[in-house]
């Protein structure tokens, strides 16, 4: 009973469960007419009465007429028809739960009525931690169900065989949409007890900071790990993300000062898999942009083994969205470069005339202590000593700083400024917008 927005929403969860629908209403909502006309439903224009319950196993009160809704109550109670009157448990005989659904995998959420609304809330936290591809992998599961206890007729062994293939590189497989392979790799499970124990890395970038900004897939696989190599980078908030028994390794390098040479960490990329682990390699904002992620996963694909890079959200669109700079502004800039602050051997020797435009953003990543010799080399080719610089220090943190100057006052600014890692260098007039556009933490 009724046509409105409520009426809509409830309607929707009904014929998503395959009901067949009839609704009693003066008016229709626009939405709610269209699912009618799709899915074959009824639309009885008028106000209800008694016999709108004949041959019904199912009631929805939800009009915004208390009387109506009442009546409806009384009269299916005395029909023995399940009824829900919104918002008013006291009016109910059954309940919509919050469905995550991920079908055939269904989670329902319910808090008796209490609180709809943090029954929502926590709907969408659930559905952050379980991915839309789930249901893929329970139909995926389901298909060799059959074949697995053909194969381990025995209870215990067969649960350990599907605990390791849901949970680890089988699964991934299937959530790349890549099924045949994930096929490929049961069957070879089923007959090579060996590869049981297989092995998988998984290259995550961890973004800039801010654990919110860590994609879905990334906080999945943590949860998932047996070991995880972090560096310094890495805020302690995500570090903590990892699940509880997993092992975690420090890896991190200051400048000029390797906790693990980049060599012994790619080898000990390769043990740890080799060893059966699933390993993560946690890198700080993405591990394909000055991230050295490709040198890590070299190894890798010649030895052929399995692993994943999953792309994190790199510091310079991180920070300068903190900041609130645009990289890019139709009036600004209609270009932006990433930038090494230092190469090997921490020169910065760069062909400094092909940073020369008015309407190019430059990120300069790791340049904190080549920040003279950028200011200098920048102005000594041609760039103006008034364009606009700016320093983001632990950008998307709590504590984050920004710094604004020009190119020719910069070095002043910092001479009493003990700079923390990881600063970030934007320069480009796109950092003028700074000052309006600014909204996390205080500007400076």
């Amino acid at each position: 009973m009724g046509g409105g927005i409520v009426a809509t929403r409830k309607a929707r969860l009904l014929l998503r469960a395959g009901a067949n629908l009839t609704v009693v209403s003066p008016t229709l909502s626009n939405e709610l007419e269209r699912m009618l006309t799709e899915h074959l439903g009824v639309w009885r224009q008028g106000r209800y009465r008694e016999a709108d319950l004949h041959g019904k196993t199912l009631v929805v009160a939800a009009t915004a007429d208390t009387v109506t809704n009442k009546q409806v109550y009384r009269d299916a109670i005395a029909a023995s028809i399940l009824v829900n009157v919104v918002d008013s448990p006291e009016l109910c005989t059954f309940i919509f739960p919050s469905i995550v659904d991920r079908d055939p995998l269904l989670i329902a959420i319910s808090s008796s009525g209490r609180s709809p609304v943090l029954a929502r809330i926590l709907r969408r936290k659930i559905e952050a931690l379980v991915p839309a591809a789930y249901g893929q992998l329970a139909n995926f599961a389901g298909r060799f169900r059959q074949l697995v206890k053909a194969h381990i007729p025995l209870d215990t062994p067969r649960r350990v065989f599907w605990e390791q293939a849901l949970e680890g590189a089988i699964a991934e497989q299937v959530f790349a949409d890549r099924e045949d392979r994930a096929e490929q790799q049961l069957r070879a499970r089923l007959i090579d007890t060996s590869q049981l124990h297989v092995g998988e890395v998984y290259l995550i970038g961890a973004g800039p900071g801010d654990p919110d900004l860590l994609t879905f897939k990334a906080a999945r696989l943590l949860q998932s790990a047996d070991v995880v190599l972090y560096d310094r980078l890495v805020s302690p908030a995500i570090v903590d993300m990892t699940r509880r028994d997993a092992e975690r390794i420090y890896v991190g390098k200051r400048r000029s000062d390797h906790r693990l040479p980049q060599t012994e960490i790619n080898q000990l990329l390769v043990e740890l898999a080799q060893q059966g682990k699933r390993v993560v390699r946690l890198k700080g904002g993405d591990p394909f942009i000055f991230g050295r992620g490709g040198e890590e996963i070299e190894l890798l694909a010649k030895l052929g083994i399995p692993f994943q890079v999953v792309p994190g959200i790199t510091a310079a669109n991180g920070a300068a969205c903190y900041a609130g700079i645009p990289l890019t502004h139709r009036d600004y800039a209609q270009s932006v470069r990433f930038i090494a602050g230092h190469l090997k051997g921490d020169s910065v020797e760069y062909d400094w005339n092909q940073f020369q435009s008015p309407m190019e953003t430059l990120v300069f990543y790791m340049g904190s202590a080549s920040l003279p010799t950028i200011c200098a080399q920048l102005q000594a080719h041609g760039r103006c000593g008034d364009t606009p610089i700016a320093l983001v220090e632990r950008g998307t943190l709590r504590d984050q700083r920004v710094l604004v100057g020009t190119l020719a006052t910069m070095c002043r600014i910092v001479t009493d400024t003990k700079l923390r890692a990881p600063t970030l260098i934007i320069i480009g007039n796109v950092v003028r917008l700074h000052k309006n556009l600014s909204w996390f933490g205080q500007a400076p």
